[in-house]
């Protein structure tokens, strides 16, 4: 599907984001592992989330939308069953990732694959430290790729500091803990999304944090919960970006998720001389949400780097849009993770943008960006099936003169279905 797309003159409205993915597919877990009913407000609508319940559902588990509820039916720590199949999990990397935990310690055989862009994914960083856990996990190219085939069994729980700054290797290794023999320590040099953690927490997990360092002892069964998923504000962002350099613009996105390991983009663009007011500020479920009200503004450069990477890794191609808008040279770095997403997105956003006139440079590890505003004309871009780099690319398109046409526009639907309807719903026409 292509989208042709025309030089906003403002953005103007009040619109409610696509709920958070990565809440979305751990609630799904966690609820199916829990004894009795769990009911799930607001999830995602889209594919990956859909791979995750395909995946739970063959698992054995019983899952049901229910008036404004998806309703899971909780079979306990070691209630799941072998599947018949092999376990499809699509393009979601999280469902494979946080699978490959949850099934290392199983008393039973699974394959999981996915689609093209999800077989050519590095999955060795979840393998190794489920392997000193004593898990059973073969990948192809050497247990660097999928499909995985794992022979589940008993576990034990180890003290493991991650190579990479990864809340899926985390949780994985959380989930594989929860039946293991005795205690799992993970201390992270970097933070990262800790949305796991709360949710174990808050399902009666005995689970602690002390000085950095997160500590589960296994055993204990979770309780059923009702959740309610916040927006996401990975999804907020390009509204966010949007509004802040279209001028003349005033929007208003309700109810965000705004955890403290994942509002990176607001520590940004505040740094850039955005202009947003959080409003309505309230917990839900351990989880922060937000209104938030956003102008547009005169932007400046901005280095982004080290510590700052893990919180707002999946907002880094939009920021480059917003980099593109601004005054001077802003640089990205230590951002290599960006290459191993659904595409090369360093490579993809640099040359993407590149096509619509940006000042935009690829390093090993990042890029830099020269604002270029005046330079910028629409073109024939493409999105090369990544839904981040489609909806960056739909954000760019409002401050290029001219027509820009996104090829591959569908793209979206992974984790975001509703974002061309609220793009047309705030263009200011």
């Amino acid at each position: 599907m292509d989208i042709t797309l025309n030089k906003a003159k403002s953005i103007k409205g009040e619109i409610i984001v696509s709920a958070d993915k990565s809440i979305s597919h751990r609630t799904l877990i966690l609820a199916s592992l829990a004894r009795g009913e769990s009911r799930i407000r607001n999830i995602l609508q889209a594919e990956d989330i859909n791979s995750t319940i395909r995946c739970m559902t063959q698992l054995g588990i019983d899952i049901k939308h229910q008036d404004d509820y998806l309703v899971v039916k909780g079979k306990g720590l070691n209630g799941l069953k072998e599947p018949e199949a092999v376990l499809d999990c699509g393009n979601s990397g999280t469902t494979m990732r946080l699978l490959s935990g949850l099934l290392s310690g199983q008393n039973f055989f699974t394959v999981l694959a996915g689609d093209d862009s999800l077989s050519r994914r590095p999955m060795s960083r979840v393998i190794e430290p489920l392997q000193l856990m004593g898990a059973e996990i073969i990948g192809r190219a050497g247990n660097r790729y999928p499909p995985l085939a794992i022979k589940g069994m008993s576990l034990k729980g180890i003290s493991y500091i991650p190579d990479v700054a990864s809340a899926q290797v985390k949780s994985a290794i959380l989930l594989a803990g929860l039946t293991g023999n005795g205690d799992t320590l993970i201390r992270e040099k970097i933070p990262t999304r800790d949305h796991s953690e709360r949710m174990l927490a808050a399902m009666g997990a005995d689970l602690s944090i002390d000085d950095g360092e997160i500590k589960l002892v296994p055993g204990r069964e979770l309780a059923a919960q009702d959740f309610l998923v916040p927006g996401d504000i990975s999804s907020a962002a390009f509204f966010l970006v949007l509004a802040s350099i279209v001028p003349g613009s005033e929007l208003l996105i309700r109810d965000v998720g705004i955890n403290p390991t994942r509002d990176g983009v607001l520590a940004v663009l505040e740094e850039m001389g955005g202009s947003f007011k959080i409003e309505n500020q309230r917990v839900f479920g351990g989880e922060v949400v937000a209104d938030i009200l956003v102008r547009s503004a005169d932007l400046k450069d901005i280095t982004i780097e080290g510590k700052m990477i893990p919180r707002l890794i999946d907002e880094l191609p939009v920021l480059a849009v917003a980099m593109a808008a601004a005054q001077g040279t802003s640089v990205v770095k230590n951002a290599e993770e960006l290459r191993v997403k659904e595409t090369d997105r360093i490579r993809a956003i640099v040359e993407e943008l590149a096509g619509l006139g940006v000042e935009i440079k690829e390093n090993p590890d990042g890029f830099s960006v020269t604002g270029s505003r005046e330079l910028l004309k629409g073109g024939i871009v493409n999105s090369r099936g990544d839904h981040r780099i489609a909806m960056s690319l739909a954000v760019a398109a409002q401050i290029c003169e001219g027509e820009t046409t996104i090829r591959n526009a569908q793209a979206v639907n992974i984790s975001f279905p509703e974002f061309w309807d609220l793009l047309d719903q705030i263009l200011g026409r």
